[in-house]
């Protein structure tokens, strides 16, 4: 009962809130308009949305409608999100609102809330994508096709389904060289801060085979040789915006976090492999030592700023530009790695032509320098802890929080800064202001120097963005690896109206006859056995039993076979590229001839505009492929 009346006076204190700030709003509005046009009377131009306003720009000259925000949901970000809102003079909601708002900030995921307008900041499917075995399984296709392209992240089995192979592959690489003695990290697959994290010396380790079946997990090469500073192992958290999924925009915060090991590193043995203060750079692990140091400042402490470790290695010579264009180019691979995917989950959710809300993320992703400065991707994680400050023990048990400025100075210039990309009033205020400065531009120059100074831009008290654009800025040098992005679209198109994420069996016979793919060598009765020897494999394996039918890491192994077998004698990613474009060449072929079905409609039969078998562009025909020079390219540094 309680509860009920607790949430029925929230409701009560929202909407009343709401309806004064609107009454205040139209109150103020009017008596400004009033004051700058020197008359009576109300000003002309008024309407009915004035009055719906629930603010506004308090810098400005004219009627403005101010950014609105859902944060009922933000959780553990909320204290940051709501000094990015003050600053930004927006207007925040935290107990939600009968009316859309603009923006909705989640704190877990996409389905927090049902959101069916406006721009919520997580994509669907991002939490799954970026768990450690979908992660270790996306990199891993990526780096069948481009293997030196996707070597910063470490070699990877997934447990228990490869713990035959890890144990085999291990063996086979000892026996060839008896003094390698390597060290491995497993890592549970829905882990996180670092719970479940252990050090192993032999896949034959009884930790390693008790806790598989209840606990999935990936097993890793661990990194022995990490950059250290103070001799302390660190890893370094940058923050990553996914603007827009399609067409695919990233940015990336200029400054970071260094989290900072409590013990000093040596490298792993029998005795100190399992000093978690010495091995994890987790905070959450590390912030119980005895040795952890809280401070105030960038540079000193178990938590500083990535741009004060960037200083101190380029006081000694350290090339920052190309360590920055190492780490630019990891983040742009591994997001190209997860976003075929996000894409079957986007369509799941927001079919194309239903409405729904654009989506944006702002992700975390762990990074580890080595001792000769390549940087090596550690995870992704979907929800980077946004918090601002952090527990102080008063006495046993008893906490309170206490400003962590480091804290502050990075996370609330990201989530500020990201709201001002996200702006959707941006451009309509940019061309009120236009449409402003025609008519200033009419007046006496004192009078103009007087408009232009009342009505600066609303961005002006703020600084500079802290989000830099790295793609499509830099897209040139990089499509050329969105292969799996493309049979993704291909994958998509195939799975029809019905919300699945899984092909079923007519799909994928329609993929194979529309694309042309059968033929003497290729029935569609081996087509079928294709379809179920590769589908349940995969099934077997993957966690979600909810449906049956092809995924999509099933239909890229069916798709690489059918590759390989059209195309001999060339490397796979080209035989995948080629593949790719004569899929896409018969599937425009097709959508062309429906397209003039649709126009002569009753006035007669559509002439076969189809080419010749003989003239289909082919890698073995031509020679080469369609965009075959992206295949080799030089790399510019990426500042």
């Amino acid at each position: 009962m309680s509860a009920m009346r607790r949430g029925s006076c929230e409701r009560e204190l929202a909407a009343r809130w709401e309806a004064e700030a609107m009454a205040a709003a139209r109150r103020e509005t009017e008596a400004r308009a009033l004051a700058a046009l020197g008359q009576q009377g109300k000003p002309r131009g008024k309407g009915r949305g004035w009055k719906r306003s629930s603010g506004r720009r308090a810098d400005g000259g004219g009627w403005q409608r101010v950014v609105t925000v859902d944060s009922s949901k933000a959780k553990t970000s909320l204290e940051a999100l709501k000094i990015s809102i003050r600053q930004l003079r927006w207007k925040e909601f935290p107990f939600g609102r009968r009316l859309p708002c603009d923006i909705y900030w989640h704190g877990v995921s996409f389905h927090d809330n049902d959101i069916f307008s406006g721009q919520v900041n997580k994509f669907p499917g991002m939490t799954e994508m970026v768990r450690k075995i979908t992660l270790s399984r996306a990199v891993r296709i990526m780096q069948t096709l481009f293997p030196e392209e996707y070597n910063f992240y470490p070699r990877s089995w997934i447990l228990p389904e490869e713990l035959q192979l890890f144990t085999a592959q291990v063996q086979m690489v000892k026996e060839g060289d008896p003094s390698w003695k390597p060290t491995f990290i497993v890592k549970p697959d829905g882990g996180c801060q670092g719970d479940g994290i252990y050090l192993i010396k032999d896949p034959s380790d009884i930790r390693l085979t008790g806790t598989l079946q209840s606990r999935p997990a990936v097993v890793q090469e661990y990194i022995c040789k990490p950059l250290l500073i103070d001799k302390l192992k660190f890893d370094i958290r940058l923050y990553v915006l996914l603007k827009s999924l399609d067409p695919l925009e990233i940015y990336i915060a200029k400054d970071g976090l260094s989290r900072f090991c409590t013990e000093p590193y040596q490298e792993p043995n029998s005795q100190n492999m399992h000093h978690v203060f010495m091995h994890l750079t987790n905070y959450s692990l590390n912030i119980h030592s005895n040795n952890f140091i809280h401070s105030d400042s960038a540079n000193t402490g178990s938590k500083r700023t990535f741009s004060s470790i960037l200083y101190r290695l380029s006081s000694k010579g350290v090339d920052i530009k190309k360590v920055w264009s190492d780490i630019i180019s990891l983040v742009i691979k591994t997001v190209i790695a997860l976003t075929p995917e996000l894409k079957v989950f986007y369509h799941l959710d927001i079919p194309t032509g239903r409405p729904g809300p654009t989506c944006f993320q702002i992700l975390g992703f762990d990074i580890l320098l080595m001792k000769n400065l390549k940087p090596m991707l550690l995870e992704v994680n979907a929800n980077p802890s946004m918090r601002i400050e952090h527990e102080h023990e008063l006495s046993p048990g008893v906490f309170e929080n206490v400003p962590s400025l480091v804290d502050e100075e990075v996370k609330v210039a990201v989530i500020r800064d990201t709201l001002r990309l996200m702006d959707p009033l941006k451009k309509k205020r940019e061309t009120q202001s236009q449409q402003l400065g025609k008519t200033v531009a009419r007046k006496e120059d004192v009078d103009s120097k007087n408009a232009g100074g009342a009505n600066s831009s609303p961005e002006a008290h703020l600084p500079s963005i802290c989000l830099k654009q790295v793609f499509p800025k830099y897209a040139k040098q990089f499509n050329y690896l969105r292969l799996v992005d493309r049979m993704a679209n291909l994958f998509i198109r195939f799975l029809g109206i019905k919300g699945t994420m899984k092909l079923g069996p007519t799909g994928f016979r329609t993929f194979i006859r529309n694309c042309k793919l059968s033929s003497s060598s290729l029935s569609m009765a081996a087509v079928d056995i294709l379809y179920i020897d590769i589908t349940r494999r995969w099934n077997s394996v993957t966690l979600d039993q909810r449906e049956s039918g092809m995924c999509l890491q099933a239909f890229v192994e069916a798709f690489f076979f059918l590759a390989q077998r059209k195309f001999k004698m060339m490397p796979l990613h080209e035989q995948v590229a080629s593949l790719i474009d004569l899929c896409e060449y018969h599937l425009s072929l097709l959508d062309e001839k429906r397209l003039l079905c649709s126009g002569v409609g009753r006035r007669g039969t559509v002439p076969d505009h189809s080419l010749p078998q003989d003239t289909v562009p082919t890698a073995q025909s031509t020679g080469t492929i369609v965009g075959a020079s992206k295949l080799s390219y030089s790399k510019p540094a990426l500042s």
